[in-house]
C-alpha cells in the first residue's frame, strides 16, 4: 500500500491537535533555514552539564553540530513545539535539573515521538524528532551503569525505537531558533520561574 504525503495545510492542524491534547502549549510550522546550529552549543554540554557522557541522547553520542547542519539541508519544513509550565511537585533538589524535570522530560519525549510517528504515517517519510534535556526513558542510562564501548553501546539501548537526541545535544542553538520562529525565550534566573521548553520535528 502506498501512503501519499498529506498537504501541510491538512497535516499541521492534526499535529497541533496531537500536541495540545498531550499538554503542549503551541506548535508552529517553520522553515528549516531558520534553525541555527553552532559549535559553542556542544561546548556548553561538555563543560556545563552534569549529564554529559551519561545518556545516549547526549554528547558524545548525539550528532555533532556539523552533522546536524548537513541533515537540516535535507529538509524544508519542520514544526517547533512549545511546552510551558513548572514541573510537577517534587522533592528533588532543582539543582539536579534532569531529575527535577523528569515528568516534563517524559512528556516532551512522548509528544515528539507521537508527532514524528503521525507525520511519518501521513507520508512524511523523512520525519525526525528532537526532544529536550537528557533522555528519561530509563531510571539510569547504560553509560551511567558502567564502562561501555562507544561504538556498540547504542545497540544495547532499551528503547532504540523511541530514543531521540535533544536539540541542544545536537548543536542546535535553541534560543536563536525559537526567537527566529517568533517565540519568546529568556534565560531562567530562578527555580521559581516558569519554564519554556521546545522540541522539534523535521518534516520534509
Amino acid at each position: 500500500m502506498v501512503i501519499r504525503m498529506k498537504e501541510l495545510s491538512t497535516l499541521i492542524p492534526e499535529l497541533r491537535q496531537i500536541a495540545l491534547d498531550s499538554g503542549a502549549n503551541d506548535l508552529r510550522l517553520i522553515a528549516t533555514d531558520i534553525i541555527k546550529t553552532a559549535a559553542w552549543v556542544r561546548l556548553k554540554c561538555r563543560y556545563g552539564c552534569k549529564a554529559y557522557g551519561k545518556h545516549l541522547s547526549c554528547p558524545p553520542y548525539s550528532p555533532r553540530p556539523e552533522e546536524t547542519e548537513k541533515v537540516l539541508s535535507d529538509y524544508e519544513d519542520a514544526v517547533l513545539v512549545e511546552f510551558v509550565g513548572l514541573p510537577k511537585e517534587t522533592t528533588v533538589d532543582p539543582r539536579h535539573i534532569h531529575h527535577h524535570l523528569w515528568d516534563l522530560i517524559l512528556q516532551i519525549q512522548d509528544v515528539i515521538f507521537n508527532l514524528e510517528r503521525h507525520a511519518f504515517l501521513s507520508g512524511c517519510y523523512k520525519a525526525f524528532g528532537f526532544g529536550a534535556y537528557p533522555c528519561s526513558l530509563c531510571e539510569t542510562c547504560l553509560p551511567e551503569e558502567g564502562d561501555v564501548d562507544f561504538h556498540t553501546v547504542k545497540r544495547l539501548c532499551r528503547h532504540p525505537d523511541r530514543l531521540r537526541p535533544s536539540m541542544e545535544a545536537s548543536g542546535i542553538d535553541v534560543y536563536a531558533t525559537v526567537r527566529a520562529a517568533g517565540f519568546e525565550l529568556e534565560v531562567v534566573r530562578s527555580f521559581d520561574e516558569t519554564i519554556r521548553t521546545f522540541g522539534l520535528v523535521l518534516l520534509r
